[in-house]
């Protein structure tokens, strides 16, 4: 395999895990900031919390799509089993579960993505 090209495919595995990272980190703190913007409009009566509870909504609804395809991109690259991947893909629904599980998941793909291709035959 031609040095430069091996580089090219392991940065471009790199960029996998680094979308999913930065996509799980933005849904997590999004559902964060939904959540107390629910518990200001619900529990503690706040008016303005209505308004803010539906901006943040919107852009974590529409970017937790984002993390879906990412992180089921990155999960069928890392060839990972159905429920594994279905937890991964739900963790974007559990307020704080996303940084726990995304941790795990760098733990684990980071010495792949570092490991040299095989040598083709």
């Amino acid at each position: 395999m031609h040095p430069k090209r091996a580089v090219t495919l392991d940065g471009m595995k790199q960029s996998v895990l680094t979308r999913y990272r930065t996509m799980a980190y933005v849904t997590g703190v999004l559902l964060i900031l939904l959540t107390l913007g629910v518990i200001a409009k619900y529990a503690l009566g706040i008016s303005g919390a209505a308004g803010f509870t539906t901006a943040v909504g919107i852009a974590h609804g529409w970017l937790y799509v984002v993390y879906l395809v990412l992180a089921f991109d990155l999960g069928t690259k890392a060839k990972w089993p159905i429920g594994r991947l279905a937890w991964v893909l739900l963790a974007g629904t559990i307020p704080t579960a996303v940084f726990f599980v995304e941790r795990r998941v760098s733990r684990e793909v980071a010495p792949l993505v570092a490991a040299p291709e095989p040598a083709s035959a």
